[in-house]
């Protein structure tokens, strides 16, 4: 059960922006740099930190940060999920009267002006259900997370696309995305059955069925780690992301959620069939921990098959 803090009200302090604005963060282990995301955002927003059942110690590192931001901290005890923390945040910011939700992940850092560019842009482009930033991964060589229509599916942005300022995106990224409330009131909350990966993707894609537009404004700017091992492999020019055993599980068992969904168009439909055995091979066949990974790949499989949602 979700429980609020008593530290922090959701107030911005005096002299600070106070905006329809709130910024919903989910935290699971913070750290320094998470006290260094909170500090950002507050001064461009109000901020709601909602904990994933992280140890008195982990928390310890970030209350400094939410008590300088007036930020209300909400703990759920227990990892649910980032679907459904974020739920609990974008409830919180409704009870707050935001007309606005920024959503976060602990391991990102925007531009001192994300907030109100990505508002302006918003606020003129008709028919849009997002905004979200120019998403650069904070290591050296890392990727622009920036996602356009292709034939077969989403890919990442072309220079020349990305120099021309505002992008129609395939989908958005959570981190950083600023959504209206009354598009989250149409479209729905964040499916809770995916527990991690994909809910972004899948949340963007119910929003395009319903007609509406997703837009990257480049002037926004939004550093991003993904926290995960890449390594390189002949003949191809992008890095590839190592999981761990876990979120192979729930990226297996999460494509099957969409393959299933009925939100995804024909063409894509192949790319993410080809993706997937792509990705289950490599993973099963050159990377480490092969007999963990294999199992988590088969059990995701199963479960995607059969419908069962959550956590493993």
């Amino acid at each position: 059960m979700a429980s609020a803090e008593g530290r922090g009200r959701g107030q911005v302090p005096q002299g600070w922006p106070v905006t329809s604005v709130v910024a919903v963060v989910v935290t699971y282990g913070p750290d320094s740099a998470t006290a260094r995301l909170i500090r950002a955002l507050a001064r461009q927003c109000r901020v709601v930190v909602v904990d994933n059942g992280s140890t008195p110690q982990d928390l310890a590192t970030i209350s400094g940060a939410i008590d300088d931001a007036g930020a209300t901290l909400v703990t759920l005890g227990d990892n649910t999920g980032i679907a459904h923390a974020q739920n609990v945040g974008i409830l919180r910011a409704k009870e707050m009267g935001a007309s606005y939700v920024l959503l976060s992940d602990q391991d990102s850092l925007p531009d001192a002006d994300l907030v109100a560019t990505l508002r302006a842009r918003l606020d003129s482009s008709p028919g849009c259900a997002a905004a979200g930033p120019y998403i650069a991964e904070n290591k050296p060589g890392g990727d622009e997370l920036v996602y356009v229509d292709r034939r077969f599916g989403p890919r990442r942005a072309h220079a020349e696309e990305l120099a021309a300022g505002t992008i129609e995106a395939a989908f958005l990224l959570a981190s950083g995305c600023l959504i209206p409330m009354r598009v989250l009131d149409e479209v729905g909350p964040m499916n809770e059955s995916y527990f991690i990966d994909h809910v972004d993707l899948e949340w963007c894609l119910r929003a395009r069925k319903r007609g509406y537009r997703l837009i990257v404004d480049t002037g926004a700017r939004l550093e991003h780690s993904l926290g995960d091992e890449t390594v390189r492999l002949p003949r191809r020019t992008q890095p590839v992301h190592l999981h761990g055993p876990i979120r192979c599980y729930y990226l297996v068992r999460n494509t099957i959620f969409l393959l299933r969904s009925g939100l995804l168009p024909a063409r894509w439909r192949i790319g993410y069939l080809v993706w997937l055995a792509k990705f289950s091979a490599f993973h099963a066949l050159l990377a480490d921990r092969r007999r963990e990974r294999i199992a988590k790949i088969v059990a995701g499989v199963r479960d995607g098959v059969v419908g069962y949602g959550g956590r493993f």
